[in-house]
């Protein structure tokens, strides 16, 4: 039996490896958008709960403002912010923040505040606190975090937003202090510096860095 000259052998395969590359960039292409596509509808749907409510007829991620550390927001990352409309109108914001004080560590969360100052709702996207204890601040395990729906930096007084051991108007977790704190002193913050900042916010162009509001963060008593 005669065999194939190396060249010949390397030709074929060479072939092989092309069409092989070419089905896969073929199939990612074709697949592509349907990935990115479910990525959004995934977004939008966790995003959904803190604008329980709310009226608006944009897409949650249309409008995607990143505020580049330092500013005066919790955490020490960027800051995320999803800016909600009705039409051209702003109805709200979304903030992904940082509460860096939690007890395991930094706690990650959205919170929605309306143009007015309210908040429309608060939820928990990744933490570390400890089970049994400083995790019921999610809400497949109590509905702590539900008390701070509506609230405002009227309702309670700045000196309200502190659990009520520490003279505040907000329910602690049993056996946990040191969580729901930080998640209180982190939504003050963003109320805070939305209240400061909200025209500058809704000005700045989508997917960019907001403009004049990179500030030192500061401790907010």
């Amino acid at each position: 039996m005669t065999e194939q000259p190396i060249w010949k052998s390397g030709v074929i395969l060479a072939t092989i490896a092309a069409f092989c590359t070419a089905l896969v960039a073929a199939t990612w292409q074709l697949t592509e958008d349907r990935i990115e596509a479910n990525k959004k509808a995934f977004i939008e749907r966790s995003l959904q709960p803190a604008l329980a409510g709310l009226f608006f007829d944009s897409s949650v991620t249309e409008s995607i403002l990143i505020i580049p550390p330092p500013h005066a927001l919790p955490g020490r990352e960027a800051a995320i912010v999803y800016r909600v409309y009705t039409g051209t109108e702003p109805v709200a914001a979304l903030f992904v923040v940082s509460a860096r004080d939690g007890y395991s560590g930094p706690i990650r969360l959205l919170i929605g505040i309306t143009m007015d100052g309210d908040v429309t709702g608060v939820r928990v996207l990744e933490h570390r606190e400890t089970p049994g204890l400083g995790d019921r601040i999610e809400t497949t395990k109590s509905d702590w975090v539900l008390q701070f729906d509506g609230r405002s930096l009227q309702n309670p007084e700045l000196s309200g937003w502190a659990i009520k051991s520490d003279d505040g108007e907000f329910d602690q977790l049993t056996g946990a202090s040191v969580t729901p704190r930080a998640i209180i002193r982190a939504i003050k913050e963003t109320l805070i510096y939305f209240d400061e900042n909200r025209d500058v916010v809704f000005a700045a162009l989508p997917d960019t860095p907001a403009p004049d509001v990179e500030q030192e963060a500061d401790d907010v008593d």
